[in-house]
């Protein structure tokens, strides 16, 4: 995950936990619903708040959770050996019951050439069950977005919309939300949100891709990039594919955002894009 300031983070604890509910939520995103008493005490500050998952490979007998105790974490982590260290990736806070202890996990389905699901977390969560242990590291937020900003913009590929939604949320409890306008790509038609809860007024490009073999993210950049109509007093917020982040963050500073009301992330990397593959 690349961004354009270093996250915000907590006191460093694991938060143990068990798999209760998996289930597809839309043709392609699967929510993965957690439980456990530590989790009641989790920090939830809503927005795009993102933690580190752990859970066990399939080779692995069972789930052996990493020592955690200081920023540096990651050492003890990495020097586990194969056959007990889990599985790691970063993921947003999809839904949060505090009085329940359970947290929602929204993954991206995603598939090769031949149909079959691809990726250590998506293989994971289509196929998980009940009583599945597991655990999570909270990393707090990104969405930093200045107190005088009126107008906030929201751009993402799939991979996204979980920070998309919670941020919508979270924006319409404030006191005078901001104006807001969304450019979200999503696999295809179906992958729309029904029920998000958005502040007043909010305005939401769906955007799925014509191509389903088109590099996610490239049809939302397209439809940013004919986006000119920015305020230099208001925030950006964009994320997902690596391209569309930076690319994303260019195009609105060229455009009369500064950098400083821009938060921008990759959370993740293609290797199918046209110039990169001339270069292989």
């Amino acid at each position: 995950m690349t961004s354009s300031k270093r996250p915000s983070r907590r006191d460093p604890r694991l938060f143990p936990a068990t798999v209760v509910h998996s289930a597809r939520l839309t043709p392609n995103m699967h929510r993965v619903t957690v439980r456990g008493e530590a989790l009641r005490a989790f920090p939830w500050g809503g927005y795009d708040h993102w933690f580190r998952l752990f859970f066990r490979y399939p080779h692995q007998e069972r789930f052996h959770a990493p020592e955690v105790e200081a920023e540096t974490w990651w050492k003890p982590f990495l020097a586990m050996p194969d056959e007990t260290r889990p599985y790691c990736a970063n993921y947003t806070v999809a839904g949060f019951r505090a009085e329940a202890g359970e947290l929602d996990i929204d993954v991206v389905v995603h598939r090769g050439a031949d149909g079959e699901i691809e990726g250590g977390v998506a293989v994971w969560a289509c196929a998980v069950r009940p009583g599945e242990e597991m655990a999570l590291l909270d990393q707090g937020l990104m969405w930093d977005a200045p107190a005088d900003a009126g107008r906030v913009l929201l751009v993402a590929d799939e991979s996204g919309l979980p920070a998309v939604a919670g941020i919508l949320r979270s924006l319409a409890e404030a006191p005078k939300p901001p104006a807001v306008r969304v450019l979200q790509e999503v696999p295809a038609d179906a992958d729309r949100r029904a029920g998000l809860v958005c502040p007043p007024g909010t305005h939401i490009d769906w955007i799925p891709r014509a191509d389903p073999h088109a590099v996610p993210g490239t049809a939302a950049l397209a439809a940013l990039r004919d986006h000119t109509d920015v305020d230099p007093g208001g925030y950006a917020f964009v994320v997902g594919e690596q391209r569309l982040a930076a690319e994303g963050r260019r195009h609105l500073h060229r455009a009369g955002l500064p950098k400083d009301r821009i938060t921008f992330s990759g959370f993740w990397k293609s290797d199918r894009h046209p110039a990169d593959r001339a270069q292989a």
